[in-house]
């Protein structure tokens, strides 16, 4: 049983957000840091891993399908089907690409106040499925239906909005997305236990929009001008994820 668990979800190779979140008090407190996937599809992807490759055990690591496109794309010259350069891929060591190759799609830990979790990137059932905060019962009902009855709670990730919701008897969290927010800036993160909480972390903005421009990735200060800052917002992230959760259907 843990105490302290930070969640960590959609860092996407970016490392000033992520230096930002690990320099937070309960996150350094924290007895493990879950990341739900997605973690360097991004600029910065070989720093990003290198990072967390320092914080050894502490770390769980699970695979969102933006690492699993980058995996594929590293290791077999196809492109990868989200939009990250070759230039970033390219960088990855072979430490990292082994790291890729035998990462889990899921994980288990139990939470002292929330209870069994079961922690994945887009659902219990794929990595790229869609279910929002606003999704119908019914919907939820099939993403969660081949899901353990131990489990208590499911941390998500994938599209980049924060919430906390009860459904079918199990407690759904998203912690929204550490690099690529929409909705509003800032580096969002979530920690369990003894209960949950949402968090967000600002940071020099600026700085990083420069640091990411600066690092030699293709269309780099245009990239971080709009997923640093944030422009797309948490309605625009809305009109594009809501119809794949079949609500038109």
């Amino acid at each position: 049983m843990w105490n302290r668990v930070a969640v960590l979800s959609d860092i996407h190779g970016v490392a000033p957000a992520l230096d930002a979140v690990l320099a937070e008090p309960d996150v350094a407190a924290a007895e493990r840091i879950v990341l739900t996937g997605d973690i360097i599809a991004g600029p910065q992807a070989a720093e990003v891993f290198d990072t967390l490759l320092t914080l050894g055990d502490r770390v769980v690591w699970v695979r969102g399908n933006g690492d699993r496109e980058m995996l594929a794309a590293a290791t077999s010259g196809e492109p990868p089907k989200i939009p990250v350069d070759p230039w970033a891929y390219r960088r990855l060591t072979p430490e990292h690409l082994e790291l890729l190759r035998t990462m889990p799609t899921e994980a288990r830990l139990s939470v002292a106040g929330v209870g069994e979790v079961l922690f994945c990137h887009a659902t219990p059932r794929n990595d790229t499925e869609v279910a929002l905060v606003d999704s119908r019962p019914d919907r939820w009902g099939e993403v969660l239906s081949t899901l353990d009855p131990a489990i208590d709670a499911v941390v998500c990730g994938h599209t980049h909005m924060p919430f906390v919701r009860l459904t079918h008897g199990i407690l759904v969290v998203n912690p929204g997305s550490v690099g690529m927010p929409y909705g509003r800036p800032g580096a969002h993160w979530g920690m369990l236990g003894p209960g949950v909480t949402l968090r967000r972390t600002e940071f020099d903005y600026d700085a990083a929009c420069r640091r990411i421009a600066e690092s030699g990735y293709p269309g780099g200060a245009a990239w971080a001008d709009e997923y640093v800052r944030a422009r797309n917002s948490d309605l625009d992230a809305l009109a594009v994820f809501g119809p794949m959760d079949g609500r038109d259907a």
